[in-house]
């Protein structure tokens, strides 16, 4: 099934609601990135959960998450806009741990606890907006749930999935934030967070066919979706000229340094592993601008 995005609201506009399929993209990261199963579901949860905040934005605003548990993952980074393009990368793809008491990825084990959560969003204005919180769980939907509390002061409920297949691959992947708003009653806020605690992991529903719109019913009885989108995607800004544009900027010195002692040079995109390779005769017409 395609990656999909819908935004909804229930019990008559007090609660705000964003659920999204990620499966495409979480793959397509896992394929650049060559990560690990406990990898792809740490970067595949922020990415998730990256995707329905840039649902938030407007116009051309974007985020940026940072993860920095302290854990052998090292730090998660996600970008994200409102236009629905994502992006992001682990410092250590590569890391492997047995798996947690109850059988399933050690995703806590890899981020850690020790360390914050980062919320960067540009606005448009003159500087960013910055918010952070301790990491509390690791898993990650516990810790955007967290977030969104403490920082933006929005009692919010928050799921986040990756299901891994046995041949590493990603089977399905996706989550909610579910956001309660003023004017709800205690019975009504008891009644959802009853219904919620009764629903199986989101991974469980999706894998089984679950569409988005049922899966947000069976706790949000009175659900309307007010949009449905489907340009959600993985998506770099890097490019050839963006990354000539970086080595000029590092001065005519550098890059004289570089020609002399590699003949050549390579830059490898954090975000999507993409390499530009710059031959002897590319670094001298570098050189000739500077």
């Amino acid at each position: 099934m395609q990656d999909y995005l819908i935004r909804a609201t229930a019990y008559g506009g007090k609660v705000r609601a964003f659920a999204v399929l990620t499966t495409s993209i979480v793959e397509e990261m896992r394929r650049r990135h060559q990560t690990t199963p406990v990898a792809t579901a740490a970067l595949g949860r922020t990415a998730t959960a990256g995707v329905m905040m840039g649902a938030m934005l407007k116009g051309e605003e974007k985020l940026t998450l940072q993860v920095k548990g302290g854990g052998p993952i090292g730090q998660i980074v996600v970008d994200a806009d409102a236009q629905g393009d994502v992006r992001g990368y682990v410092d250590n793809p590569g890391v492997d741990l047995p798996l947690n008491a109850i059988g399933k990825l050690d995703v806590a084990g890899a981020v850690g606890t020790d360390g914050f959560m980062y919320v960067i969003k540009d606005l448009g204005l003159k500087e960013p907006y910055r918010g952070s919180v301790p990491i509390i769980s690791g898993e990650l939907g516990e810790d955007f749930t967290y977030y969104f509390a403490k920082s933006e002061q929005t009692p919010s409920a928050v799921a986040l999935g990756v299901l891994v297949d046995v041949d590493y691959t990603v089977k399905t992947a996706g989550g909610f934030i579910i956001q309660l708003l003023p004017g709800l009653t205690d019975e009504e806020i008891a009644q959802i967070e009853k219904e919620l605690g009764l629903l199986p992991p989101i991974t469980s529903l999706l894998d089984r066919g679950e569409k988005l719109e049922d899966i947000l019913t069976a706790f949000l009885p009175d659900v309307e979706v007010l949009e449905r989108r489907e340009d959600i995607r993985f998506q770099c800004k890097c490019s050839r000229e963006r990354v000539e544009q970086t080595l000029i900027s590092l001065g005519r010195d550098e890059m004289e340094h570089i020609l002399e002692e590699d003949g050549q040079a390579e830059v490898v995109c954090h975000f999507c592993n993409e390499a530009y390779r710059f031959n002897g005769e590319d670094l001298k017409g570098i050189i000739r601008q500077l």
